[in-house]
């Protein structure tokens, strides 16, 4: 099942699944109370949405051995971990605004977990039971800013800095080699595999949840793999994740 948030008619935000017709609706929220509506709108009626509004986002860092190399870093001993506010999220389509304050934004591709209970102090055997489904994020960063503040959260943190989308697959295995790929203009600069991580999503949601609770629909961002890069105004992003689709945002100026 792939479940999306989107937009309807008159400012209905809603969620609904994709069916080969259309976009069938739902009443409630997938987290909680979820009834099947007998409606289903053409896709060309909806705005997509980011598939969800996580009350908080966490993001592991250098979680494939090629981008920690590249980072001239090693891999960590353990996940390495930092969060993004709730009002970086986006959706598909929305633009990356490029804050005045940094000169060298990057894109970073990822696959993100969204949680779908309350969850803390999981089993690593056990987190699948915890986890709602997959989706494509963009952990943008402002590089230079990274740099110069020697810890994260301005650099990761700006409005806009977090895409997420399209939709949130539900049967998505990410220990199946699925391929994650992210271009700027139509030209590939981040190629890997989702079965590439150092640190796998059981190991993932087991070392979070040992030190915070998460709500159902908070994100974990699971790492990117090598070839992060600069992102300008006038450009357009692309994170395709096999199983999940495409997640598209231009740049724009903040």
């Amino acid at each position: 099942m792939k479940i999306v948030r989107i937009d309807a008619d008159a400012d209905d935000i809603t969620y609904g699944t994709v069916e080969p017709d259309g976009i069938r609706l739902y009443h409630g929220s997938p987290f909680f109370q979820w009834e099947r509506s007998d409606t289903v709108l053409p896709i060309t009626q909806v705005k997509l949405l980011a598939p969800v509004i996580p009350t908080k986002v966490i993001a592991v860092g250098k979680n494939y051995v090629d981008h920690a190399a590249e980072m001239d870093s090693d891999v960590p001993d353990r996940p390495l971990i930092f969060l993004k506010p709730p009002t970086a999220v986006i959706g598909p389509l929305s633009p990356i605004k490029i804050p005045p304050q940094s000169s060298e934004v990057h894109h970073e591709g990822e696959l993100a977990i969204v949680m779908g209970r309350v969850a803390r102090n999981v089993a690593a055997e056990d987190a699948s039971a915890s986890i709602l489904g997959y989706t494509a994020a963009n952990d943008v960063t402002a590089r230079d800013l990274q740099r110069a503040d020697g810890q994260w959260t301005r650099a990761k943190g700006f409005d806009t800095f977090c895409p997420l989308g399209p939709a949130i697959d539900t049967e998505f295995d990410p220990a199946e080699p699925h391929s994650i790929t992210c271009s700027v203009n139509d030209v590939v600069r981040q190629e890997g595999l989702t079965s590439d991580l150092v640190f796998g999503v059981g190991e993932i949601v087991e070392f979070v949840t040992s030190v915070m609770t998460l709500l159902p629909g908070d994100v974990i961002l699971t790492g990117t793999p090598a070839g992060v890069g600069p992102i300008v105004a006038g450009d357009r992003v692309e994170v395709d994740i096999e199983g999940i689709g495409t997640l598209m945002n231009p740049v724009r100026s903040a």
